[in-house]
């Protein structure tokens, strides 16, 4: 994750519970195609395991380097893994000290602000090689909406201020965008991924756990549980089967290719 900084992160949590985060990530891999011999940036590398998948691929020859602003899932990634390199760094502020011949991201850039994303698409308009490639998946229009409505409905009927606080566009929002950093985009996608959350029937609750700090911010720790508890049981019609909570996740896909003028 390379922002979010209100949210703590706790890297064991984040690959114990919630790995389905890397593991459906291994499709934008298979999106982003690494070939030998490539330097690849991972924006927002997390704890780095898609990072050193990506480094296999591109092997002795080339080289990939994962960034994040978490110090600790930096940390992590480091103690896990001796390859590729992991450094700390804003996706907002980043410079390169030459060109990638790709950057790839998964899962992180919604955490990102509205007003912040030119800044990120300037620096890895900067960081890639005229053709480029520029590959992502993040949180699309509608990800998770029951869950965050549930959670703002209710802190607001208990008297708390909140804001959504994620960026989740739609292909028709971010394509421009995009190409108004001299982007080409050969491919987007909007999809619905409904994602099943580990841990039973605390599934939820964790997820909210990890993810969810900047919802909670103004919410005492004391409070906290009963508030987690009452979104639980708004949600549990819709998204409880008994056993697993699933999640209404919604994914925004695509690959762009800088200008090669």
């Amino acid at each position: 994750m390379d922002d979010g900084a209100r949210n703590r992160w706790n890297p064991d949590d984040y690959d114990d519970d919630h790995g389905f985060v890397h593991e459906y990530g291994e499709g934008v891999v298979d999106l982003l195609d690494p070939n030998p011999g490539e330097r690849v940036l991972d924006l927002g590398c997390g704890t780095g395991h898609l990072t050193a998948e990506i480094g296999s691929a591109v092997g002795p020859q080339g080289e990939v380097v994962g960034i994040d602003r978490a110090a600790e899932m930096v940390r992590e990634a480091r103690e896990t893994y001796s390859d590729p390199s992991f450094q700390r760094a804003d996706a907002r502020s980043f410079s390169a000290r030459e060109p990638f011949d790709a950057v790839f991201s998964n899962a992180a850039l919604h955490w990102i602000s509205d007003v912040d994303q030119n800044r990120v698409l300037a620096g890895v308009a900067d960081a890639l090689r005229p053709g480029g490639r520029f590959v992502v998946e993040m949180g699309g229009s509608g990800n998770v909406d029951r869950i965050v409505t549930a959670t703002l409905d209710e802190l607001d009927a208990r008297g708390y201020d909140a804001i959504h606080p994620w960026y989740f566009p739609s292909v028709g929002e971010y394509a421009p965008r995009l190409e108004t950093h001299g982007f080409e985009v050969r491919h987007a996608r909007l999809f619905d991924r409904p994602t099943e959350l580990d841990g039973g029937a605390e599934g939820l609750a964790n997820w909210l756990g990890m993810f969810g700090d900047s919802l909670f911010s103004d919410v005492p720790d004391d409070e906290r549980a009963a508030v987690v508890a009452a979104v639980e049981d708004r949600l549990r019609p819709d998204l409880f089967d008994g056993e697993t909570w699933t999640a209404d996740y919604r994914r925004l896909r695509f690959h762009a290719v800088r200008d090669s003028e």
